[in-house]
């Protein structure tokens, strides 16, 4: 499995989305795009044949979701795990407060946080 399709995998599954779309070879890149259907965004994943880059992800590369709901957010860490996903201490200790981080296989991190944005 090539590493776009584990992105794309382990995102749809640990964050319940549906795969919206893919593309291949549009000027070099290939493609897909995950989300809510009819939702009012997507996540792409890209990566391009002719200049391939290394992930180079930071502490504070973070994607943040608020889940009011304890029981949903729950839900959304065990398929988190489920989906490949490795739980991490944050680098900023207030994700750890109300949240948990989850590590992907390029080192990126997702926060799942117990709370309502406000």
């Amino acid at each position: 499995m090539t590493d776009l399709a584990v992105s794309v995998t382990q995102y749809a599954a640990g964050l319940d989305l549906s795969l919206l779309g893919r593309f291949e070879d549009h000027n070099g890149f290939d493609g897909a795009m995950v989300g809510r259907v009819g939702g009012h965004y997507h996540f792409e994943f890209t990566v391009c044949h002719h200049h391939p880059q290394r992930p180079s992800p930071t502490p504070e590369d973070l994607l943040v979701f608020y889940i009011a709901s304890e029981t949903e957010w729950r839900q959304a860490c065990a398929r988190m795990l489920a989906a490949g996903f490795i739980q991490v201490e944050p680098f900023n200790p207030y994700w750890a407060q109300r949240g948990c981080t989850f590590q992907d296989h390029d080192g990126y991190c997702t926060v799942l946080q117990n709370a309502a944005w406000a």
